[in-house]
């Protein structure tokens, strides 16, 4: 039994619309590859078609600055399809994404 994590378990997501609260500028999001219970109330097929509702409920557990629900509804359209897609790429399987490869 291999007991090494495959695959990357963090990624990180350069803002094309920095997240300014107060003071503190975010251009940089940190995303963690979510744990099955971090994935409580919440549906795999939302989450891979990109569902807003889903993904506002799983980001704040897995990002790295934490974002908030009111910093999520804020942000750019581009930056937050860029989470997704992240979180997409950590849910899908090794057989999937081999499939989905251009070059697979």
């Amino acid at each position: 039994m291999n007991d090494q994590p495959t695959g990357p378990q963090m990624a990180t997501v350069t803002l094309d619309a920095p997240i300014i609260t107060g003071d503190i500028t975010i251009d940089q999001v940190k995303i963690r590859k979510p744990q099955a219970g971090e994935l409580r109330g919440l549906s795999l097929s939302a989450l891979l078609n990109l569902d807003y509702a889903a993904l506002e409920n799983l980001l704040p557990r897995i990002t790295i600055p934490t974002l908030t629900k009111a910093q999520i509804m804020a942000m750019d359209p581009s930056d937050f399809t860029q989470l997704g897609s992240e979180v997409m790429d950590f849910l899908l399987p090794k057989g999937a994404k081999a499939a989905l490869s251009p070059n697979g």
